[in-house]
């Protein structure tokens, strides 16, 4: 290869960059002609779409789709063959066969034709190429061009390439790659980006006026962490609850948020996987332990938008992980080892299966920990806060008849963790299942069904540690918090005649849960007990338009209704001796009706400059862990409140996204009013006996959340994407984020105050750089300003700057050595301040290393 760039145009060499991504594509590809050479991108897509039906060899499955060696339409006349293409298979014309083929029309003119020019040459010898120009004449008016999947030349994209990119040739390079001779145009691919998240169906990202970012699944592999949200950070609006992540936080404190959007244990962004909510039932967490980060195919996040589609929880935007598709046959492993004892091991297996195919994921992990509490108030008691967990998901997709299909997931998952002292320690367990049927009964027209049913548990321990942390108290025992969670979910698309797109649906969710613990610990045993929680129900429809204005313009209009209902909420308190009760408290039922309308206008000013404008409302309802479940963490107790408002936002951003050539700038300023936001706000402070919360020691904080009736986020980020070179890239992101509560009747005095754990300031940095020796780095900085862990402003979590470093290697035969070391300078990272002056920290240096195959 060395000796052979220095005859290769640059332009060549992009496109051969195409083919080799391809190689485990083309390696399948049991074409006796070669043509997996001639045709590299059509091998490519037959590879990806066509072979777990017809065969890598062209063969077909007895009964259920038929051989193309034998084709004789396959090797005749190309018209015909498009035309098959473009509008599917008719069954009555192949009676024999179970299984009929979709319309490929959504595909570019140049896909299909390099693809039918490769299954020809490859199954039946033909030397006739297929053009683009052939395809495009055959193809129905109601595929324009904006519908089809975009060609980009330097990262723009070129309608022309589309439609009159000339046929392959033997060209320059004798190893036979398809590239034209010298003097022809040579576009360079990559695939269109599409987005299923913000509407629900998928989508163009360049049609998206809300702020997008897509992160495919190598990059999530790559980057420099040991967790999957920690891949997330790059995203500087991203964030848990506190800075700690999910290798050691605690999973009450896994919640989501964008933007500094209030955050907080129960999540005020919603996340996905596969379409299907993550969010924890009772307490709206998410425990990011249990989601397969080697198979993923990357991660949507949707910034301030997607409450429309989505309905509860989208209040600060979506996150969703996507995972690998079940078709095809391939497999993968990684497993590690590093500081701490860190052990991880992951495996993913595709294979076919009769006419579908079969999808089994696992994962375990384990870890010694670091200590949480940073010297010099680390003592005796204090602990590494090690953790464990396991977890399987199996998949399976099969069609139903012509153009519908099934596919089945189950999934298990086991954690347990130390959180830090011998006593505090948590749980977590959930099962899920779910039924999901897609369906394109026409070429307009395309629609998804799911069902899905999920049971988990979790418990916990508390303990209130001495001044001089040489011995700890047992605060409260809980030992159990079942919870479940139903829904179902329909969603349609269609396509109008005039390009201009709607999307609608309706969905449904339940859940039920409750907090069952053991609390006020005297002379050695737990006096009382307390039971808590209800249940809760959502219903909602949604619909949303998309319509070209003129060449330039697009618009999206949308609306959505949603009814939710609160029931059996209760809380018990009784003596553990004479089973005496204390507290018998039933809360009336509650119910409402909420809106979510929005609108977003793109601009394609220039052809680099795209402009964009959005707004909407959302809303979210306390999930039942707010409503009615207390707590302890360490010295501050937090006191739950059943008479919760609902939280209500209305957002706005403007943004443009300039492209030239390797180099992508990007800008948006947000602003966001959250309504009757959901705080710990303090309303005591030890020692005493208080109303409300109790006694406290002396360093004692007492806590209750109430409503605050309007808090401000606004701000402005920025993003950076330079590709040098095929070997090496650059990206950078910044966010200035100025959350402030703006008025508060319940506690006047935080008016002002910056709103807890939103540092103003935060940014990242990162490469990745392929060196000739096939060593690729990744480095990435991250820089996290000063933040608030508390309502009042009083406890400060200093700045810092976070460095990381992965290291990859290539082995050969899909194998791969890898090397992360995350936080490389030890930075201190506060996660956590007490009113008696204790710190909890972050993760400090650690290294994983490991090998990872993908065959």
């Amino acid at each position: 290869m060395n000796f052979t760039r220095r005859f290769v145009a640059l332009d060549r060499a992009r496109s051969l960059a195409y083919i080799l991504l391809t190689l485990p594509l083309l390696v399948r590809a049991q074409s006796p002609s070669g043509a997996r050479y001639d045709f590299p991108f059509g091998a490519a897509t037959y590879q990806q779409s066509c072979a777990s039906c017809h065969g890598a060899d062209g063969r077909g499955s007895p009964k259920v789709r038929p051989p193309l060696t034998e084709s004789a339409l396959f090797a005749g006349d190309p018209a015909a063959l498009i035309t098959l293409l473009l509008l599917k298979s008719d069954p009555a014309a192949q009676p024999t066969y179970t299984k009929h083929m979709r319309a490929a029309a959504g595909l570019s003119d140049i896909a299909i034709a390099h693809t039918l020019s490769y299954g020809r040459a490859a199954f039946t010898g033909s030397k006739d190429t297929i053009t683009p120009q052939q395809v495009a004449a055959l193809r129905p008016p109601t595929y324009g061009a904006e519908q089809l999947a975009p060609v980009f030349i330097d990262g723009a994209e070129d309608k022309r390439a589309k439609a009159n990119y000339p046929a392959p040739k033997a060209g320059l390079i004798k190893f036979g790659f398809g590239f034209p001779p010298p003097g022809d145009s040579v576009p360079r691919y990559k695939l269109g980006r599409y987005v299923v998240t913000a509407a629900r169906t998928r989508q163009s990202v360049d049609r998206v006026a809300f702020s997008t970012r897509l992160i495919d699944g190598d990059d999530l592999r790559a980057a420099p962490t040991a967790t999957l949200d920690g891949a997330l950070r790059a995203i500087p609006g991203f964030s848990l609850f506190r800075r700690s992540d999910s290798f050691s936080a605690n999973p009450t404190a896994q919640g989501v948020s964008l933007r500094g959007l209030g955050p907080s244990g129960a999540s005020r962004s919603l996340v996905l996987l596969d379409g299907v909510p993550l969010n924890d039932p009772f307490g709206g967490w998410v425990l990011w332990s249990q989601l397969p980060r080697e198979s993923l195919a990357g991660a949507e996040v949707v910034r301030g938008g997607g409450a429309t589609a989505w309905g509860n929880a989208a209040l600060g935007g979506v996150v969703q992980l996507l995972t690998t598709p079940v078709a095809g046959n391939s497999t993968r492993l990684a497993g590690s080892v590093g500081s701490f004892t860190t052990r991880s091991a992951e495996f993913g297996t595709t294979h076919t299966a009769g006419e579908g195919a079969v999808q089994v994921l696992g994962g375990a992990f384990s870890t010694e920990g670091f200590p949480l509490v940073a010297p010099p108030r680390r003592g005796d008691i204090d602990a590494p806060a090690s953790s464990n967990h396991s977890w399987l998901t199996a998949r399976w997709r099969t069609p139903l008849a012509a153009n519908l299909e099934a596919t089945i997931t189950v999934r298990t998952f086991e954690e347990n963790r130390h959180n830090g002292t011998p006593y505090q320690r948590n749980a977590s367990g959930s099962n899920f299942g779910s039924f999901v049927v897609t369906g394109q009964p026409a070429k307009t027209f395309s629609w998804s069904g799911t069902a899905y049913a999920q049971a988990g548990g979790f418990s916990s321990t508390f303990s209130s540690v001495n001044a001089a942390r040489a011995a700890e108290t047992p605060a409260s025992d809980q030992f159990a918090v079942p919870s479940t969670a139903t829904g179902a979910a329909w969603t349609g698309a269609w396509t109008h005649a005039s390009g201009a797109r709607t999307s609608f649906g309706t969905d449904a969710r339940a859940v039920r849960g409750e907090t069952r613990e053991n609390y006020t610990y005297t002379n050695g045993v737990f006096a009382r007990q307390r039971f808590a929680g209800g249940n809760q129900s959502f219903g909602g429809v949604y619909v949303l338009h998309e319509q070209s204005l003129g060449k330039a313009f697009i618009a999206t209009l949308g609306a959505r209704l949603d009814d939710w209902h609160e029931a059996e909420g209760h809380r018990r308190e009784s003596d553990r001796t004479t089973c005496v009760l204390s507290r018998d408290d039933r809360y009336p039922e509650r119910d409402g009706l909420e809106f979510s309308p929005s609108a977003g206008l793109v601009w394609k000013a220039l052809p680099d400059l795209r402009l964009r404008a959005a707004a909407q409302q959302a809303f979210r309802r306390p999930t039942l862990n707010e409503l009615y479940r207390p707590f302890r963490a360490g010295s501050t107790v937090t006191e739950s409140n059943p008479a919760l408002n609902t939280e209500r936002v209305t957002s706005a951003e403007l943004g443009a996204d300039w492209t030239h050539g390797a180099l992508t700038l990007g800008t948006a300023v947000f602003w966001n009013e959250l309504r009757d936001a959901v705080g710990n706000v303090t309303i005591a402070r030890g020692p005493g006996t208080f109303p409300i919360v109790g006694a406290l020691a002396a360093g004692g904080i007492g806590r209750q959340r109430l409503n605050l009736d309007r808090t401000r986020v606004r701000g402005v980020e920025f993003s950076a994407n330079w590709r040098v070179n095929d070997a090496l890239r650059f990206n950078a992101e910044a966010l200035l984020d100025d959350a402030a509560v703006r008025r508060a009747s319940v506690a006047p005095a935080l008016a002002g105050k910056r709103v807890a754990q939103v540092p103003k300031h935060s940014a990242t940095l990162g490469a990745t750089w392929r060196a000739p020796g096939g060593m690729t780095f990744v480095p990435r900085v991250r820089w996290i300003g000063a933040q608030f862990e508390d309502d009042e402003n009083t406890l400060r979590l200093g700045e810092v700057v976070v460095a990381d470093l992965g290291l990859n290697y290539p082995l050969g035969r899909g194998l791969e050595l890898f090397l992360n070391v995350e936080n490389l300078g030890d930075a201190r990272v506060e996660t956590g301040r007490s009113g008696d002056g204790v710190v909890n920290t972050g993760t400090p240096r650690l290294l994983l290393g490991g090998l990872r195959g993908s065959w």
